[in-house]
């Protein structure tokens, strides 16, 4: 996927965002540092000292399984069940949760519970799933802490599939709710819900043109307009836009064609009544609503009569039943366009019999029209997914098993690596998915490894750069990439221009021969020789400070390696090492932010280790830009102390983007810089943190946040500390 399609940026624009606070008010170019700080303990209600995955270990599995199970059948008065049965509705609010993932930069999903605040509780692709979450809240509270609303909710959806009759394939607690919304995800720069696609492509013709890193084709939407492209009717179009969509999500066409199938082997969509009553979403609404949006005078407590999508019917004869039917349907019948009773585009059966179609969701004295939307009719229509169709419909087992799969990766995708699975269900079969990792060995003498590294002839910054390169590729959004597993030396990493494939080949070259004669791991050699660098680095400058380490790492293969959706992590800019692949949409320092957000990094760790990283020369290609030091290489607060000195001044050089540091009298140029650099004195707050690092009394603190920053960097994906 091109990184900047039509002009559009593939990051989060973190520095601006829609979610307006007192200074973007007034100052709406005001770089916005509520990025790093939103997920702050400050709005966790939990004590300081409580242990979620402790919790979850301690949970009754079992038990709360079958809470699931009774709870799916029993139908409330003031949100009735379709055939007196929730599946159809938990599936979609699973569906919905987890759909939200991109693979372009790891962000949505359902790992964090993020679909309960803004402005995802209020897309008008989730209505109703509101009163999904209120019908499960009484589980929520008898379980307490240690079931949190991420797990419940894909908990609901999979025991729905059970509770239908699919052997589903597994599944995993330990995901841990978020409190508050996620104003780091660029969901998309529109204005309006559902607004005209054309703005979210270079083409719209050419659903590849889509910008980056969005996924689905409509502001407010999952994947794709079930009406059409636009809202207009062609199946042959629809499909092209489902297979970029579904792409984007890390699915291939196989998976897209079950998980549509098996989506609509259940349920039924809602389109009763004018949407011209419908009420409010639920950030719209008055209190007196409870919390609750899109009220519909017309329901009158009756399920066939709710509207949620607009579109109105069931996709097959048994919608509380995991069979064929989907299938059945769709290619025994020749289908015609026609509209909902809400007015929307969708396809009806031509002379089916009324004996063949399925029983109204409220009266089961009454059948109801079934119905097909346009992505429905792209399954059938596109030759590819058609023959995926044939495949499926020749073997039920293999398209059980196969949607089975595609659910539990729908559904865990964003939760990193299996270490991260808790519960009995975990299923034992490794998958190429899950980035897996083998253990490393921690019998070795880690003294020695270092001795050689030390005497290897390696620079410190060589040694440095190596180790972040490997390290930084990790996205807190979705768990995945980090220094172990050792990717950096496998394809397609390997040959990223971001890694210098030059000198990086150089340096593993030294390091492959470390780990062989002493039995350590590569990747932990790769993390140790940054460590000795650094300690090197420290030691110049005239302080001696061990940088931590814990050896386990393990080395991946390339038999472990999705190398197609590794490429989405390629850094397209790193402001630490003040490199940038070419020119954006927004500046440098926003680049910035949204690398250290998905390191999950605070204001002032992203501050101390680009003051850090300057001065010890790591820069991309050798660059000078920010190395406001003369003494590069030792880990001084050079950086800082000259960045704050008022006897230089700044002045940009229009040819190039960049900046001369001047010396204020003289008007020698005495350094050069990006805007990445000068933000950290420019911006009020990260200056406040500059500020502290340059501090004549603050030199060994500089070095011991670096080396915990540093630190906190190499261990991120470090899963299997946390038990």
């Amino acid at each position: 996927m091109d990184s900047d399609i039509g002009g559009g940026c593939p990051f989060a624009h973190g520095g601006n965002t829609s979610q307006e606070n007192p200074v973007t008010k007034w100052w709406p170019n005001a770089l916005n540092l509520d990025i790093l700080h939103q997920r702050g303990a400050r709005v966790d209600p939990m004590d300081p000292d409580y242990d979620h995955r402790k919790a979850v270990k301690a949970l009754d599995h079992e038990a709360v399984k079958a809470d699931m199970k009774a709870l799916l059948t029993d139908s409330q008065d003031w949100w009735p069940a379709d055939w007196g049965h929730y599946g159809g509705l938990m599936i979609r609010l699973a569906w919905h949760s987890a759909g939200s993932y991109r693979m372009g930069d790891g962000r949505g999903g359902a790992g964090s519970g993020n679909i309960r605040f803004a402005p995802l509780n209020s897309w008008p692709d989730n209505a109703s799933l509101d009163k999904a979450r209120r019908l499960l809240w009484p589980m929520k509270k008898k379980y307490g802490n240690a079931l949190s609303w991420a797990d419940l909710i894909i908990l609901a959806g999979t025991m729905s599939y059970e509770s239908f009759g699919l052997k589903t394939f597994g599944f995993g607690f330990g995901r841990s709710d978020i409190w508050g919304p996620e104003t780091d995800i660029n969901w998309g720069l529109e204005t309006e819900w559902l607004a005209d696609s054309a703005q979210r492509y270079g083409n719209l013709e050419e659903p590849s043109t889509m910008y980056n890193p969005l996924a689905a084709v409509h502001m407010g939407l999952i994947y794709v307009n079930p009406e059409g492209v636009n809202g207009k009717p062609d199946p042959a179009l629809t499909a092209k836009h489902v297979r970029e969509t579904f792409a984007r999500m890390a699915m291939n066409d196989e998976e897209t064609v079950a998980l549509t199938a098996g989506g609509h082997t259940v349920g039924k969509a809602h389109g009763m009544g004018d949407i011209q009553n419908i009420g409010a979403d639920p950030e719209g609404e008055g209190v007196n609503m409870q919390g609750f949006g899109w009220a519909n005078a017309g329901h009158d407590a009756k399920a066939a009569n709710a509207f949620t999508s607009g579109i109105e019917g069931a996709w097959t004869y048994n919608p509380t039943k995991w069979d064929m039917g989907y299938f059945d349907y769709l290619f025994n019948y020749e289908w015609e366009l026609t509209k909902s009773p809400a007015g929307a585009h969708q396809w009806k059966p031509v002379d089916m019999p009324e004996d063949k179609k399925p029983l109204n969701a409220s009266d089961s004295s009454l059948r109801q029209e079934p119905m097909m939307t346009d992505a429905d009719m792209a399954m059938k229509v596109d030759p590819i997914y058609n023959e995926i169709c044939q495949k499926f419909m020749a073997d039920p087992q293999y398209f059980a098993d196969t949607f089975a799969r595609a659910w539990f990766k729908l559904t865990h995708r964003d939760m990193g690596p299996k270490a991260n699975y808790l519960g009995p269900d975990v299923p034992a079969e490794d998958l190429v998915w899950q980035d897996p990792v083998p253990a490393g060995s921690t019998a070795y003498d880690v003294d020695a490894v270092k001795a050689k590294i030390a005497a290897s002839g390696l620079s410190a910054t060589d040694m440095i750069a190596t180790a972040w390169d490997s390290a930084r590729t990790y996205r807190g959004s979705d768990k995945r990439g980090g220094a172990n597993g050792a990717r950096i030396r496998l394809a397609p990493q390997k040959d990223w221009v971001a890694n210098e494939p030059e000198r990086l080949g150089r340096v593993l070259q030294a390091l492959e021969q470390i780990a062989a004669d002493t039995g350590a791991s590569v990747a932990d050699v790769i993390v140790l020789a940054g460590n000795v660098g650094l300690e090197q680095s420290i030691k110049a400058a005239g302080q001696d400070v061990a940088v931590p380490f814990t050896p386990g790492r393990g080395d991946a293969t390339d038999e472990m390696t999705d190398a197609d959706s590794f490429s989405v992590l390629e850094p397209l800019a790193d402001g630490f090492r003040n490199f940038q692949k070419e020119k954006y949409a927004v500046g440098p320092e926003e680049l910035l932010l949204d690398r250290a957000q998905l390191l999950g990094l605070t204001a002032a760790e992203m501050t101390v280790l680009l003051g850090g990283m300057r001065v010890l020369g790591v820069n991309h290609g050798g660059s000078k830009h920010g190395v406001f030091t003369d003494r590069e290489g030792q880990l001084t607060n050079d950086f800082f102390v000259n960045l704050t000195d008022m006897s230089n001044s700044w002045h940009p050089v229009e040819s190039d983007d960049t900046y001369e540091i001047r010396d204020r009298k003289s008007g020698t140029v005495k350094w050069t810089a990006t805007s990445a650099d000068l933000v950290f004195g420019s911006n009020s707050i990260l200056r406040s943190y500059a500020e502290v690092y340059a501090q004549d009394d603050n030199t060994q603190k500089f070095v011991r946040d670096f080396v915990a920053a540093w630190t906190k960097v190499m261990n991120a994906d470090r899963f299997d500390l946390q038990d």
